[in-house]
């Protein structure tokens, strides 16, 4: 029996892996000519752009570099920088039916020694249909208990998960507990243990980041004997070198939380924030962003509008909360985030400036994640990771003809494009055939 599990698990392993092969990387300087540049946090113009070792050189018209150099001519096509996913299990999770292909979660409560880019996995077949619709960078993260670990940004191309790895750790993830109680007759719990339950979730991590506290003390004083990951994982949290990534949708989450991070002095990003347009009072005032999840979705009740989730991102942006927009975290949807631009065009649709719709997966994206050093903008010193597109990547109709990731070309090939070219083939067959 173990051996045939053995034989199951490396067919799964084999079938899955995509056959693209990573770029290597930019050897030679590249000349995008005559394209529209879009920096993003500019105002774009039509021009050029060059890039050498994996950097933006030079933005401008009539660029003439000496020397060897590739030229690209991009006239009637368009150059924006690489879209960012802020949250993804993308890598960590295949096919959500077959268990095997899942690596999302560790079994406990307390994880925050997982490092999720140990587990990432560059072969995913899902890789590349996302790296096709333009998204270049990923912030893939952990799922699963209370605190289920640290994320990391990863490039949507390399050969192993160290060539992928971007940003590590990005911050420590908590998902908060539910603080409604319900008022539905259920027959396996009353509304005292549920009550209880709540109650001892919000012990549990007082417990916890006291613990932490304690050992960041001892290991300072010199008195603690031995090493303990977990609380090893929290120091960088409690320095404020990283942040805490808070899973919270309603509003009683989202103040408790904001409290919670508040009262320890840690640094909080908001995570799913369906509620977010409510609270953004406190969300300002304690300079939280928010990475919203999931713009195309139904309302959370009954008495809400349609449109509630469609308008929340311009609602923060006209109260002045930073945020950027992603698509489902959901563990019982595969990770796809091929339409993570869709998402953003709906905002739009319903308020969200247009420009700004776009920066919520680029610029804003890069900010809240602590890359904007590097990505995000089409700006001189940043990495030259960068798309070339036929039209506006918010609109459904525009291709993405060529991507930069640090400078090197990488394959846009999918198993999707690969289908749609055979099944094509099929019918122009079928269609030979029958005028014979």
């Amino acid at each position: 029996m173990k051996s045939i599990l053995i034989i199951l698990i490396g067919i799964i392993t084999t079938c899955l892996a995509s056959d693209q092969i990573p770029a290597s990387i930019q050897k030679t300087p590249i000349l995008l000519k005559n394209g529209t540049i879009h920096p993003v946090s500019s105002e774009s113009f039509v021009g050029d752009i060059l890039f050498a070792d994996g950097v933006i050189l030079e933005l401008g018209k009539n660029i003439a570099p000496s020397g060897e150099i590739k030229i690209l001519d991009i006239d009637g096509l368009h150059v924006y920088p690489g879209l960012i996913s802020a949250g993804t299990t993308i890598g960590l999770v295949e096919i959500n039916a077959v268990r095997a292909t899942r690596d999302h979660a560790e079994t406990g409560w307390l994880n925050p020694n997982v490092r999720v880019e140990r587990a990432y996995n560059p072969d995913s077949e899902i890789i590349p249909v996302t790296r096709s619709n333009g998204i270049l960078l990923a912030h893939v993260i952990p799922i699963g208990g209370r605190v289920s670990g640290t994320s990391a940004v990863m490039k949507m191309d390399g050969w192993t998960w160290e060539d992928c790895t971007f940003k590590s750790p990005t911050g420590l993830h908590i998902n908060w507990p539910t603080m409604r109680i319900s008022n539905s007759n259920s027959k396996k719990k009353s509304q005292e243990e549920k009550l209880n339950d709540r109650n001892e979730a919000l012990e549990q991590l007082d417990t916890m980041i006291n613990d932490a506290k304690a050992y960041k003390a001892a290991v300072s004083s010199g008195t603690q004997e031995g090493v303990d990951m977990r609380w090893e994982a929290f120091i960088p949290v409690l320095n404020n070198d990283i942040p805490v990534f808070i899973h919270a949708q309603r509003s009683l989450q989202i103040k408790a939380a904001v409290e919670w991070c508040s009262k320890n002095d840690l640094k909080m990003i908001l995570m799913g924030g369906a509620d977010s347009w409510k609270e953004w009072e406190i969300l300002k005032e304690n300079d939280i962003p928010v990475i919203y999840e999931n713009p195309l979705s139904l309302p959370m009740r009954r008495d809400e509008r349609t449109d509630t989730k469609y308008t929340v991102p311009r609602k923060l942006w006209e109260k002045g909360v930073k945020f950027c927009t992603i698509g489902s975290t959901s563990n019982f949807q595969t990770p796809h985030q091929r339409g993570l631009p869709y998402h953003a065009a709906m905002t739009a649709a319903f308020g969200l400036p247009k420009d700004e719709a776009l920066k919520s997966i680029t610029l804003y994206a890069a900010e809240i994640l602590g890359i904007s050093e590097y990505v995000g903008s089409l700006e001189i010193g940043k990495d030259a990771t960068l798309i070339v597109t036929t039209g506006d990547p918010l609109e459904i109709t525009s291709n993405v003809e060529i991507a930069f990731i640090n400078g090197a070309q990488t394959d846009l090939s999918d198993r999707h494009k690969s289908l749609d070219n055979k099944y094509r083939e099929k019918y122009r067959q079928i269609k030979e055939n029958s005028q014979e």
